[in-house]
């Protein structure tokens, strides 16, 4: 079960896919025009490349949840496991949540909407979006939806 912990830490250090190198190195660039079909394609693929690996993974966690049950006869391995096997659904429940918000950005890539603020409608940095290809605001509507939902809580 050691190595499901393994896997649960190195999903938990994944992040985005890196980048989507299938067109000789492209990086989207501020010198050229902002969303163009280039840089859309881009991050298409980006997306795409996320969405497989956290399928891939998702379905490696089901297989071994089918063919693996839990035997331990102590007590304390048995809860071990059942601790690992609860880290590793929680997981990948936070995956599936990250998929519909994969699926959203791919429908806002379609729509033509991609890359722009929800909020402000102002274009999202590539740097923010290199680092968060689901990101639906800029980093400054993200602070202060933050603030927000901050004083909220505390209300």
């Amino acid at each position: 079960m050691a190595s499901l912990v393994n896997r649960v830490d190195e999903t938990e250090k994944l992040g985005p896919i890196p980048a989507n190198d299938g067109d000789g190195g492209y990086r989207p660039s501020a010198s050229e025009p902002f969303m163009n079909p280039r840089q859309l394609e881009y991050f298409r693929g980006k997306l795409l490349q996320w969405k497989d690996a956290i399928l891939l993974e998702a379905q490696g966690t089901l297989s071994q949840l089918q063919t693996e049950s839990l035997r331990e006869a102590d007590l304390t391995d048995r809860a071990s496991s059942e601790t690992d096997w609860s880290i590793e659904l929680r997981t990948r429940d936070r995956q599936r949540k990250l998929i519909s918000k994969i699926d959203a950005a791919l429908r806002r890539i379609e729509d033509g909407e991609y890359g722009y603020c929800e909020v402000t409608g102002e274009p999202i940095s590539l740097a923010r979006l290199e680092a968060r290809p689901i990101a639906t605001m800029t980093v400054e509507a993200q602070e202060r939806h933050e603030r927000h939902e901050k004083v909220s809580r505390e209300d």
